[in-house]
């Protein structure tokens, strides 16, 4: 009866070290694991300014998705936002892991995320420019140099999105420095929301003239989208520096100490000679991406403070 009872012992010891043994093979490894307890498989999520057609943005951004993802070895998505100031907004409350800013909206990420990093642009970011357009009907010219901006006086004009580096901040910085103010311009000035919604406003006629950034400009001419025969070129600005991707700092917590430095190699690895890679490229109007850092928009936040943009 003992040597029956010890078996049965010795049967239920053995079972439950293989549970057990079992159970820890099954087990996540702590490799898999964030210093902060969340799983590496929680997509990391980027954004970008709407600054240009919806189904443009939904192209460049989904293939860009799909490289970042293997090269981090993390999932990677892309969420859509409304408008500019949604951009930031969903930065600051962690809904976006990293954005595609403009100068503006990318100070103001800045400021109100803490540790937030600029680094990364394309090779036209650091001398970037935007490009004063008239309706040919208005007898507009070509100017040549700030001063002629004083020609605007009495038409009526657009910028684009109100938190636009290129479409607004920058050109309205302009504008005020050839002594011309928003109440110069015939009735309210429009705020049209995008590069292109800008260009197809004055292209109709109506508003006699307007601003846009230069890479969307020549990109519009160059696939033939801009009619030449409506749409005068009237003054390129002086450079200044312009879009970035911004990260927030929380990513490190949840995918390792190095992840910034990952992100920030894999966009500045992306080659011209790879097809697949070319084509986010030229989705983005550029050769290639070069690093950045937060004081590179020093100028930026000095303009936006002293036109109300940023407080």
């Amino acid at each position: 009866m003992s040597v029956g009872i010890k078996s049965m012992k010795k049967k239920l010891l053995c079972g439950i070290v293989f549970f057990l043994l079992t159970l820890a093979a099954c087990s996540p490894k702590s490799s898999e694991t964030s210093p902060s307890g969340e799983t590496k498989n929680q997509p990391f999520t980027v954004g970008a300014i709407p600054d240009q057609d919806p189904e443009k943005l939904q192209r460049l951004y989904s293939k860009l998705a799909t490289y970042l993802q293997k090269q981090l070895g993390v999932p990677v998505t892309y969420k859509p936002v409304t408008d500019y100031t949604a951009a930031v907004t969903a930065f600051k409350v962690g809904d976006l892991d990293m954005v595609w800013f403009g100068g503006l909206t990318g100070v103001q990420a800045q400021l109100q995320v803490k540790g937030a990093q600029a680094i990364a642009q394309r090779n036209i970011d650091n001398q970037f420019h935007s490009i004063f357009i008239a309706n040919k009907t208005t007898g507009l010219k070509p100017i040549q140099n700030i001063n002629g901006l004083k020609e605007l006086k009495g038409h009526t004009f657009t910028f684009g999105s109100e938190s636009s580096t290129s479409g607004r901040l920058m050109p309205q910085y302009f504008l005020k420095q050839a002594g011309v103010s928003l109440n110069d311009f015939k009735g309210q000035v429009g705020f049209s929301s995008s590069h292109d919604a800008t260009l197809k406003l004055v292209e109709a006629g109506t508003y006699d003239a307007g601003v846009l950034n230069e890479q969307v400009w020549k990109s519009r001419v160059q696939s033939g989208e801009a009619n030449l025969n409506k749409v005068e070129v009237l003054w390129r600005t002086p450079s200044y520096y312009d879009y970035h991707w911004v990260i927030n700092p929380s990513v490190n917590q949840r995918y390792g100490n190095d992840f910034i430095k990952k992100v920030q190699t894999a966009l500045l690895k992306l080659n011209p000679n790879v097809p697949q890679q070319k084509e986010i490229l030229d989705l983005f109007g550029a050769q290639k991406f070069i690093p950045t850092k937060n004081s590179n928009y020093a100028q930026i936040e000095t303009i936006g403070r002293d036109i109300g943009m940023i407080k």
